[in-house]
């Protein structure tokens, strides 16, 4: 059932990665159209909180995003990543998952799932890192507005249009 909960890969096309720039970007952005996001998960997901504090022995841990599915009747914490996946992402959620089954859920919610959402994967790196664990979790890529990403390239910068604002003669002479 946590397999079929979420898909692979989000349209967060509603998000502006021109502005996203670490993870609290990503987070603050998505934590802003809530609505949006919550529509993009899928049925039966509720908006727990972000940033959501985790406290250990004195330590004080942050999952990005907590979610409640209510058709599954457990929690979701979500990881955000701007990079391409790595390993080492899902030892974090692991922790993370680990703790809300202790600290956070009650005996009558399933176990928590995590869910690790990267801007890219390569799903063999995906497929060796998940081998073995036994929490339930999955990794899934997320998609923003890609026409912007791939005519940046083209665009001129906002030093040249200033430029071209500063000196208008230049431009008839091209």
């Amino acid at each position: 059932m946590a397999k079929a909960a979420f898909k692979d890969p989000y349209n967060l096309g509603f998000v502006d990665y021109a502005k996203v720039k670490k993870e609290l970007d990503l987070e603050d952005q998505l934590s802003s159209k809530i609505t949006e996001f919550l529509l993009e998960l899928g049925k039966g997901f509720a908006y727990v909180g972000r940033q959501y504090p985790i406290v250990i022995e004195g330590d004080e841990s942050r999952v990005d995003l907590l979610m409640y599915h209510t058709r599954l009747h457990c929690y979701v914490a979500i990881e955000l990543k701007i990079a391409e996946f790595k390993p080492e992402f899902l030892s974090k959620l692991n922790f993370y998952i680990s703790a809300i089954d202790d600290l956070v859920k009650l005996p009558t919610d399933n176990p928590t799932i995590g869910l690790l959402l990267c801007r890219t994967k390569n799903n063999t790196k995906v497929e060796y890192a998940l081998r073995g664990m036994t929490q339930p979790l999955g990794v899934a890529e997320y998609k923003t507005r890609e026409i912007y990403e791939k005519l940046k390239s083209s665009l001129p910068s906002i030093e040249d249009l200033e430029k071209t604002l500063e000196n208008p003669a230049d431009l008839s002479q091209e």
